[in-house]
Parts: structure tokens; C-alpha cells; sequence
């Protein structure tokens, strides 16, 4: 039941995200093998058809899912593999088999960060690797929210990768009359801006939490974008000059930082609300049910933009509060005579 160019399809975590993918292409009638890492969940999906943690009024069709707790099965048995773990674990789930079994495979990438033991996305971590091919690799990032997916109110999807065809199929995969998708060559920039929009929707729940309004907000994020569009034009300068230079002034970009920082979906944006209150940042992970990326983002951007030479002020103050002793109220007495 896969499609043609994509083959049998696997889905490696079952978060709220790659529950929201999993909804989308068993919608469609696609049937996927799927890694969940707890047994009970699994076995939840497999008795109950429904994930007992995440997205819980999503339902299932039975012969659309085949759960598994064994990584190697779905790794095997798949052409297209999915990665939809959060970034603080992707390398060591991807680690906890033979990874060269991933050879030859075509990579999806729904992870919204960066690896945090290499400071790499998952293109460059497996470009360490002879045989990773990098025309068998997309990138998926939004503005899409899993919650509004499981809702099935309409979102869209930006699929990035160099190879047209399989790019294409991807979207395709996914588009139905809730997704609408879109798709680009700038496997880097897409995924960048879905790192940085997570740091800076930090920095917006902490304005939240402070007292910050609207008004503020709004300059806030509009010079957001400004740092993000910065990084993205120097790091393609730097890194991939002889490349096709992307749109950066669209919903993949922009759009998903708009929704990231303003959503009350957006965990990144609870967390730095819980942080602006005045809660410590063990306190607030302890507070969150699921993860921040933009909390490891933080320190990989950091380590980054030092490596590249791209100033990213916004991000780095973010960085100072999540990783160092500046409390966000200071951050921000500093920040609001930065902004214009």
C-alpha cells in the first residue's frame, strides 16, 4: 500500500508530531510501520488503535498501522523512513541499530532541531557516512501545528530536498484536503529557520510571562525575522554559494515563526511563559509533559553561528537565559532598546 517512488513507509516516534504525520497518510489509506518506544503505547495502538499519550482522539483504521517497539523491524521492512523523534534523542535512537542499515534508504526528516551531541542537522550528521546520498533525503517543516492536524483544520507543509522527484512524491503523500504542501530545494535554510523560529518563540512566551503586550510582541517578532533572514542569506552565502538561492519571504519561513510565537499550541512559547514567570529552567522542563526544542536549539545555534561567524544578538541573549544565569527580565530591559 506505499506509493510508487516512496515504497513501504515507516514512521520512527510517535510524539504529537509524528502522530499527526501517522494521521495524515493512514487518512489517505497509506499503511505505515511504526516505532513507538514505549511497549504499552504500542500496545495501546495495536488494542485501542489510538495513542494513549499524545493526539489521544486521533483513531486508527487497524490495517493502516503496524506498531512495533523494535526499531530494527520497521527498518527492515521500509523503504521511506520518517524521523520524527525530537532532536535531544534522534542520534541515539538512530545509534541503538547498525546505522548503515540506513543505506540506500530515502530519509524524511520531521525533526525540528538540531542533533545536540554534534551541533548538526540530520542531513549533516549523515553526511558523516560514505553511503548517505543526499538526493534520498527531504525535510518537512510547516507552519503546521499537530494539534490543528489532528483537528483537521487546514494547515500546509513545505517539503525540502534536491531531488524533484522524490520531493515531490513526499508532498504528494501528504497533501489532502486539510494539508496543502509545497515544496523547495533549500534542505539547509527550511530547516535553520524551523531551529531559530523554536528559539525565538522561547523569547516570546518569556515576554508573555513578563507582561509584555502585544505591541511589543509585535516588534519583538518582526525583528525576529529580520536576525533569522540575516543567518539564513549569510549561511548560504558562506556554506552554499554555488546553490540555487531560495525564497526566504515565505509560510516556511516567516510563517512558521508567526505561528511558533504566537500560537497556544506552541510548547516552545509554554516554556518560555513558565520561564518569564519566574520559574527556573529545571523547574519549567519539569513543568512542560514534552519537549522544547528550542531549548537545545539554544546552545547548537550558539555554537553555530561561532563556528560561521553569523552574529544572531536575539538568539544569543535567548541562549544566555536558557544555558547561563541571566534572568529574563534582565534580558529583555537590554533587548527592548535593540529593537526597532
Amino acid at each position: 500500500m506505499g506509493n510508487h517512488t516512496l515504497g513501504n513507509i515507516g514512521i520512527v516516534g510517535n510524539g504529537s508530531w509524528g502522530t499527526a504525520l501517522a494521521k495524515i497518510l493512514t487518512d489517505k489509506g497509506t499503511q505505515i510501520h511504526w516505532w513507538v518506544r514505549n511497549s504499552n503505547a504500542m500496545n495501546h495502538l495495536k488494542t485501542r488503535h489510538h495513542n494513549p499519550q499524545y493526539l489521544t482522539s486521533v483513531r486508527f483504521l487497524p490495517e493502516t498501522i503496524i506498531p512495533t517497539d523494535n526499531l530494527l523491524e520497521v527498518v527492515n521492512n521500509c523503504d521511506t523512513l520518517i524521523v520524527a523523534v525530537p532532536s535531544a534523542y534522534a542520534q541515539s535512537v538512530l545509534e541503538s541499530i547498525d546505522i548503515n542499515l540506513l543505506k540506500g534508504k530515502k530519509i524524511v526528516s520531521a525533526i525540528k532541531g538540531i542533533l545536540p551531541e554534534s551541533n548538526l542537522l540530520l542531513n549533516d550528521y549523515l553526511a558523516k557516512y560514505d553511503w548517505f546520498d543526499l538526493q534520498n533525503y527531504v525535510a518537512i517543516t510547516g507552519p503546521c501545528h499537530a494539534e490543528e492536524v489532528a483537528q483537521e483544520r487546514l494547515s500546509y507543509l513545505t517539503f525540502s530536498g534536491l531531488n524533484d522527484e522524490l520531493t515531490s512524491a513526499v508532498a504528494e503523500a501528504f497533501k489532502s484536503p486539510y494539508i496543502f504542501t509545497t515544496y523547495n530545494h533549500d534542505i539547509w535554510g527550511a530547516q535553520f529557520a524551523a531551529v531559530l523560529k523554536n528559539i525565538y518563540a522561547i523569547g516570546a512566551g518569556m515576554a508573555h510571562g513578563l507582561d509584555y503586550g502585544d505591541n511589543f510582541l509585535s516588534v519583538y517578532i518582526t525583528n525576529c525575522y529580520r536576525e533569522m533572514y540575516r543567518f539564513l542569506e549569510a549561511h548560504f552565502d558562506k556554506v552554499h554559494p554555488s546553490n540555487e538561492r531560495p525564497d526566504f519571504h515565505t509560510s516556511a519561513y516567516l510563517g512558521d515563526l508567526l505561528v511558533t510565537c504566537y500560537s497556544l499550541h506552541s510548547r516552545n512559547r509554554m516554556f518560555g511563559n513558565i520561564l518569564g514567570k519566574g520559574y527556573s529552567v529545571k523547574n519549567a522542563q519539569l513543568e512542560m509533559n514534552m519537549v522544547a526544542e528550542g531549548y537545545f536549539a539554544a546552545r547548537g545555534m550558539n555554537e553555530i553561528s561561532k563556528t560561521l561567524q553569523i552574529e544572531h544578538p536575539i538568539a544569543s541573549s535567548i541562549y544566555n537565559v536558557l544555558w547561563g544565569n541571566t534572568p529574563p527580565a534582565d534580558m529583555f530591559s537590554k533587548l527592548e532598546h535593540m529593537l526597532s
